[in-house]
């Protein structure tokens, strides 16, 4: 009985340690698989130029090689890398902050290159055909003034020199037509007004003719009297044209555009900006 008992738990434990082994050998041959419980599956693509290293499993994570455009998903979110504006790059050197570069000076916006200081510039002067006996060319193109006797000239009284006291002490003088010509030599009619002509300078002859008109009431420089204020002013215009301050007609009057290229002139040359046909403005001209 104790032998038959004795083979019985020789059998069982044999039985055992073969169940035990018979597990053991499954166990290896699965771990070998890949298989089995909790073990990740893994396949491993060769990289390849513009391929992907591809891993399965619990989620999925594409990466591709540096050099080409790709995104990073996970959990819904993508993280795009650009060559747009607003560009962050990893290397510190290369980032940049919307940095836009048509935000340039604009080369249009720069002073007229015409307008310039020509010291050596010399004007020749040249006799206008000019129709200075029609009045209605001043009335219908230009304002004209009225006679004011307690009239100054705006700002002379800050001119330095003794060149603009003609300009300083100036007023506007009414007298008869047989006043003025016993008084002074030289009267001309330019435009509708008369002017006469006294120490080389052309003034309005007021009430010479009550009808008389003028754009401007003030003296008029020339070097002789042989000079009528019409041409004077006709080639004045001229180099002013030339030099590019002057755009408008040659036409022998003082108006306001001619004017104020007078007095960027006179500007540019460092002298009194007079708007005016004066003196130190011809002799920069060559024409005094």
């Amino acid at each position: 009985m104790k032998k038959l008992l004795t083979l019985t738990c020789c059998v069982g434990l044999a039985s055992l340690v073969g169940a035990a082994q018979q597990n053991n050998n499954q166990n290896q041959q699965n771990k070998k698989k890949g298989g089995g419980n909790g073990a990740v599956q893994q396949s491993v693509v060769t990289p390849q130029s513009g391929k992907k290293f591809k891993t399965t499993g619990t989620g999925v994570h594409n990466f591709q090689q540096p050099g080409t455009a790709g995104n990073l998903n996970q959990g819904g979110n993508k993280f795009h890398k650009s060559q747009g504006q607003g560009n962050l790059s990893s290397n510190a050197n290369t980032t940049s902050f919307n940095k836009t570069k048509n935000l340039t000076v604009n080369k249009n916006l720069t002073v007229n290159k015409n307008l310039t200081v020509n010291k050596n510039f010399k004007y020749q002067k040249q006799h206008f055909n000019l129709q200075t006996n029609n009045k209605q060319i001043v009335i219908n193109k230009y304002k004209t003034v009225n006679f004011n006797g307690n009239y100054k000239i705006a700002g002379a009284y800050k001119w330095k020199g003794p060149k603009y006291s003609v300009f300083v002490n100036y007023h506007p003088l009414w007298q008869s037509q047989w006043w003025w010509t016993h008084h002074y030599n030289h009267i001309v009619f330019i435009y509708g007004g008369w002017y006469y002509w006294n120490s080389n300078y052309w003034y309005p002859a007021w009430g010479y003719a009550p009808d008389s008109v003028y754009v401007y009431d003030g003296p008029v420089y020339a070097s002789s009297p042989s000079e009528d204020p019409g041409q004077v002013i006709a080639n004045v215009q001229s180099a002013l044209q030339q030099q590019g301050y002057y755009q408008g007609d040659i036409d022998g009057i003082l108006g306001p555009e001619t004017r104020a290229a007078l007095a960027e002139y006179q500007t540019a040359q460092g002298i009194e900006p007079t708007g005016a046909v004066d003196e130190p403005t011809l002799e920069t001209l060559g024409m005094a």
